[in-house]
């Protein structure tokens, strides 16, 4: 499975952003979805997961009620929309893709590369 991300930017506190992984490499409806972040000088973090039907989503407490998962099938693509963004959400984000789900790093065997979403005060 490879995956790429893209929609990391620059962004006021307050603003939206909405990142995108797409997938391939097997059936898309195979496999669990789910987004990481990493700050500097921080570990990864786990900021939500959706698995492979679209009807089980999970958030870390940190995003609830400002961030939302979604995926689209026929697109092969997952979706981060991040609303009430704050200066401590910046960091790299990751999209990840196992079989079994879950919130932790650990347990996912597909990557993206990355991409930097940086909220200004």
């Amino acid at each position: 499975v490879q995956l790429v991300e893209s929609g990391g930017g620059l962004v006021q506190a307050g603003g939206s952003l909405r990142l995108s992984c797409a997938a391939s490499g097997r059936p898309f409806g195979t496999y669990n979805m789910a987004w990481f972040r990493q700050a500097p000088g921080k570990e990864r973090e786990f900021v939500a997961a959706i698995n492979w039907s679209g009807e089980n989503q999970q958030y870390a407490e940190s995003v609830k009620g400002r961030f939302t998962i979604s995926n689209h099938g026929a697109r092969n693509t997952a979706y981060l929309r991040m609303s009430s963004l704050k200066p401590k959400d910046t960091a790299v984000y990751y999209c990840a893709a196992n079989s079994i789900g879950g919130s932790s790093w650990s347990d996912y065997s597909y990557w993206g590369q990355g991409t930097l979403v940086t909220v200004s005060s």
